[in-house]
C-alpha cells in the first residue's frame, strides 16, 4: 500500500489556563552556571548564596520574589561569584515581595547583596556583612564577607533591574538594604536600577570601587545613597524621590549619608566617591508641606568622608547640605571634598555645619568658582511634575535654571565614565525613567514575567525549545533535539491517534541544547503526536511511523 507522508508541523498543545507562571522555590546554595528565565517565578526562601566561581544568569522580564514567610530571605552574590541580571527597558528584571498584590510592604524580604574583592578600609581588608548575620549556614566562613585587593573585580552586571519592598532588620544597626554592595569592584556594570519602598537604605556602598549610572531611589525609609568604608566609585544620573510620610524614626532619614568609617578615622582608602547629575526630591515640596519629623539632611557628609557632588539639584529637605566635623571642613578647604554647579532649592536650612572649630560653610559653598546656587522654593526649579508620585516627570521645564550651566572641567570628572551634558540634575530633555520603572509596584500582580502571559506562554516556550524530531517519518529510532532556557525536568510523551499514551520518557534535561534518542520499534505504523513538556509548558509535533 502506498503511504503518503507530510512534513512535520509544529503545533502548540492546549492546556488548562494557568493562574500564573509556575513557581520554583530556591533555597541554600547556587553552584555552577544557573539560568533563570521569564516563564518561571523564582521564590527565594531564606538566604540563598551564589557560591564563589558560580554564575547566575537572569533573563529579561524575570520575576524573583523574596519569601515574606521566611524573614530575611535574600539573594547573596558571594565574593568570586557573578550575577548577570540583564533586563531591557520593556522587560525589566524585578526582585519583589512574595506578598499578594496590595499587601506588600517595606521589609517583606531581605534584598539583593553583592560581595566583591575590591578594597575596603577596614582592618585586615575584609569584613562581614551586618555583624555576621549573612554567614552561610553551610560553614563556609568566606560567604557573607566582602573586601579584598582587586579594585577591578567583576561581580557581573545589573541592568534594567527593580528591587522592591526589601531591606530587613536582623538586629539594631544590622539591617539589609534594597541593594547592599560590599567591596564591589569597578569591573562590575550597574546601570538602570530602581530601589523602591526599602526598609533601610536603597543603595548601600560598603567600600569598593563600583561605578553606576541611572539609579532611582523611590519612597525609601532611611537613606537613598549610603557610602562608607572607603567607597571610591563614580555615579552619574541618579534620582532620589522621597515620600513626606516615610522616614526612619531611629537614625533619621537623609538622601546622602557618607562616612569614611564608623569612627571617622583616617583609614585608607578614603570614602571619596564622585556623584554627578543627581536629582533629589525631598519630603517638603512646599514650605507648608508637613513632613515626617525624622527627615534630616539631603546630604549629610560626616566622619572624614570626602564625597564630591557636581551638576546636581537638591530640593525640599529640612537641611540641604550638612558638612559635619572638622575633618570634612578641612577636606573641603583642600578641595578633597567639592560641591560645584549644585542647586539647593526649597530647603528650610540650605546649609549647615558642625564641628569643634568655627567654619563658615556659606563662604565655602558660595565661592564664585563653585557655580552653586540657593533658591528659596522647590517651585523655582521648574520641574515638569515633581508632585505626581505615580508618574513623576522630573524633566526641567522651559526656563528652568537646571537646563544650562553644567561643567565637566573639574579633574574629578575627567574619567571617560562620565557623559558630559549641559544640564544640571539627572534629566535634560529625555526621561530615562519612563519605561522600565514602576512607581506603584504594590498594584502589580507579578503573576507572570514580562513578555509572558497566559495567552502566549506556550508559544514563548515553543520558541525557546526549537523542538525537532528526526527522522520524520521514522521506523526504528528517532532523535529529539530541543533547547531549554533553564535546567528543568522535562517529559516526552508519545500519543497515538486514539489519544492513548504509548510511550513516556523523562530525560535528564539541562540548560541549552539537548538530544534524546528514543526507540519506537515496538510502535505500529500510523500517526502520532509527540509532546515535550517542561516547567509547566509544552510544545507538540506530529510524528509519523512507517514500517
Amino acid at each position: 500500500m502506498k503511504k503518503i507522508f507530510t512534513s512535520a508541523i509544529l503545533t502548540i498543545a492546549t492546556f488548562a489556563a494557568f493562574a500564573g507562571a509556575p513557581v520554583k522555590t530556591i533555597t541554600g546554595n547556587i553552584t555552577g552556571t544557573t539560568n533563570w528565565v521569564a516563564d518561571t517565578i523564582y521564590l527565594l526562601k531564606g538566604k540563598v548564596y551564589v557560591k564563589a566561581g558560580s554564575t547566575l544568569n537572569i533573563a529579561p522580564g524575570t520575576i524573583i520574589k523574596g519569601d515574606k514567610a521566611t524573614p530575611g530571605s535574600a539573594l547573596i552574590i558571594t565574593r568570586g561569584a557573578k550575577i548577570n541580571a540583564i533586563g531591557t527597558d520593556t522587560k525589566p528584571i524585578v526582585f519583589t515581595s512574595s506578598a499578594a498584590k496590595g499587601a506588600r510592604a517595606t521589609a517583606d524580604w531581605g534584598g539583593l547583596v553583592i560581595a566583591g574583592n575590591a578594597k575596603v578600609n577596614v582592618a585586615g581588608g575584609v569584613a562581614p556583612f551586618e555583624g555576621g548575620n549573612l554567614a552561610n549556614p553551610d560553614g563556609n566562613t568566606d560567604d557573607g564577607k566582602y573586601g579584598g585587593l582587586n579594585d577591578q573585580d567583576n561581580s557581573g552586571t545589573l541592568k534594567y533591574v527593580r528591587i522592591e519592598f526589601a531591606g530587613f532588620p536582623y538586629q539594631t544597626n544590622s539591617e539589609l538594604n534594597s541593594l547592599t554592595m560590599g567591596g564591589v569592584g569597578n569591573g562590575t556594570d550597574i546601570d538602570y536600577v530602581q530601589c523602591s519602598f526599602g526598609f533601610d537604605d536603597a543603595f548601600e556602598f560598603f567600600g569598593g570601587s563600583v561605578n553606576a549610572k541611572h539609579l532611582v531611589s523611590f519612597r525609601g525609609n532611611d537613606d537613598d545613597f549610603d557610602t562608607d568604608f572607603g567607597y571610591s566609585g563614580k555615579i552619574q544620573f541618579a534620582v532620589a524621590f522621597r515620600d513626606s510620610a516615610i522616614a526612619d524614626a531611629v537614625s533619621g532619614a537623609n538622601s546622602f549619608e557618607s562616612d569614611n568609617d564608623a569612627a571617622g578615622s583616617g583609614a585608607s582608602p578614603f570614602t571619596n566617591p564622585v556623584f554627578c547629575n543627581v536629582t533629589i526630591i525631598g519630603p517638603k515640596q512646599t514650605a507648608s508641606t508637613t513632613a515626617n519629623a525624622a527627615f534630616r539632611s539631603a546630604n549629610h557628609i560626616k566622619k572624614n568622608s570626602r564625597l564630591s557632588l557636581f551638576n546636581s539639584v537638591i530640593a525640599g529637605f529640612p537641611t540641604g547640605l550638612k558638612l559635619d566635623g572638622d575633618s570634612c571642613h578641612a577636606s573641603a578647604d583642600a578641595n578633597l571634598l567639592e560641591y560645584n554647579q549644585v542647586v539647593i532649592a526649597g530647603c528650610t536650612k540650605p546649609l549647615d555645619s558642625t564641628g569643634g572649630t568655627a567654619w563658615n560653610i556659606s563662604n565655602w559653598f558660595n565661592q564664585t568658582t563653585s557655580g552653586n546656587t540657593v533658591l528659596a522654593n522647590v517651585a523655582d526649579v521648574l520641574f515638569t511634575d515633581s508632585k505626581n508620585y505615580l508618574a513623576p516627570n522630573l524633566l526641567p521645564a522651559i526656563g528652568s535654571p537646571l537646563l544650562t550651566g553644567a561643567l565637566f572641567t573639574n579633574p574629578k570628572l575627567s574619567s571617560t565614565f562620565f557623559t558630559p551634558v549641559t544640564y544640571k540634575g539627572a534629566f535634560g530633555s529625555t526621561n530615562w525613567m519612563s519605561t522600565w520603572t514602576n512607581f506603584n509596584p504594590n498594584n502589580e500582580a507579578y503573576d507572570w514575567g514580562y513578555g509572558v502571559t497566559p495567552t502566549n506562554v506556550n508559544s514563548v516556550f515553543a520558541a525557546q525549545t526549537n523542538f525537532i524530531v528526526s527522522p520524520n517519518p521514522a521506523s526504528g529510532n528517532i532523535q529529539l533535539s530541543y533547547t531549554l532556557a533553564a535546567s528543568n525536568v522535562a517529559q516526552i510523551t508519545i500519543v497515538n491517534a486514539y489519544g492513548a499514551v504509548v510511550k513516556n520518557v523523562i530525560p535528564a534535561a539541562t540548560f541549552g541544547t539537548n538530544k534524546q534518542d528514543i526507540n519506537i520499534s515496538e510502535l505500529a505504523s500510523g500517526f502520532y503526536t509527540i509532546t515535550l513538556k517542561s516547567n509547566g509548558f509544552a510544545t507538540t509535533q506530529k510524528l509519523i511511523i512507517a514500517k
